[in-house]
């Protein structure tokens, strides 16, 4: 496994559609381990592949309620209720904003054998799904219809 390079803001990737996964290859399997390390090393609760400069649409996700969730092709197919919570990412270090997200998500993915499955979301997981999903689109946090405001930098 390996540490990749978490790509920041600015960086015209992040702003790129990813491609779906035809095929679950062996590099496809060192992708999702790699993430998983680097996501863990950066203190992270999920990353997607465009910010390690990779436009496939491969996510992986930890968080206390979920433990370690890893999806290829995520598609998110039913979003219920509203929450309002604090937000980060790790490609926009520091900063931090209150976003508007559903309160509860369903995503249907393939896990890493090519199976299809259905995870569903609420609270920080449901934030989590439909942040690294919008990664995938090109869509950051910050953008206008998630971003209801800014709090600033983490070292102010």
């Amino acid at each position: 496994m390996a540490k990749l390079k978490i790509l920041k803001e600015g960086d015209p990737t992040l702003r790129r559609k990813s491609r779906p996964v035809t095929e679950i290859t062996p590099r496809i399997l060192t992708l999702l381990d790699d993430m998983v390390e680097t996501m863990r090393d950066a203190n992270g609760c999920g990353l997607a592949a465009p910010q390690v400069g990779v436009l496939r649409r491969v996510v992986v996700i930890e968080t206390p309620e979920s433990g370690l969730i890893e999806l290829i092709n995520p598609e998110i197919i039913r979003a219920e209720g509203e929450q309002k919570a604090p937000e980060g990412c790790l490609s926009i270090p520091g900063q931090w904003g209150i976003t508007r997200r559903p309160a509860s998500v369903t995503v249907r993915a393939l896990n890493r054998r090519g199976e299809p499955f259905e995870v569903t979301g609420t609270d920080l997981l449901a934030r989590a799904l439909c942040h690294e999903t919008d990664h995938l689109d090109g869509r950051l946090f910050t953008d206008e219809g998630i971003l209801i405001e800014m709090l600033g930098d983490e070292e102010e």
